[in-house]
């Protein structure tokens, strides 16, 4: 449960709506998720955080679908439910496959356990790997 009830549309002050309404159209869709909803508490944090979404999920050197597949694999790591589920379905809808879901996770667990054992057993790293790197 929601720490604060939800700000539905019809129930949102005016540059709560101007977030909403620029989410909609950004996103062509027709309906505001839990996650803007939640947040509507304090509309600048609102609009501060979308904005940065915007940008950094917005047209790149990154495909839409690979910030999407970064977006999954960072939420994992954090354990967070709703990112995961959200970014799934949006990269269902950019073309992920179930294929390129499966081995997702399997990078991710790997990323993980991998990460821990450098970490457990304090590997330094490898002077090739420091900067400046070749390019």
């Amino acid at each position: 449960m929601a720490t604060f009830a939800l700000i539905e549309y019809q129930d949102a002050a005016p540059e709560v709506r101007a977030v909403y309404d620029d989410i909609m159209a950004t996103r062509k869709i027709d309906w505001i998720n839990n996650f803007w909803k939640a947040i509507a508490h304090d509309p600048a944090l609102l609009k501060r955080t979308w904005e940065s979404l915007k940008q950094v999920m917005g047209a790149g050197a990154l495909d839409a679908l690979t910030k999407e597949l970064i977006y999954i694999a960072v939420s994992v790591t954090n354990n967070c439910t709703y990112c995961i589920a959200s970014h799934t379905a949006s990269a269902f809808g950019k073309g992920m496959t179930d294929a390129m879901f499966k081995e997702l996770q399997a990078i991710i667990g790997m990323a993980n356990e991998t990460n821990k054992l450098v970490t457990g057993y304090q590997v330094e790293v490898d002077q090739r790997f420091l900067p400046p790197l070749p390019r």
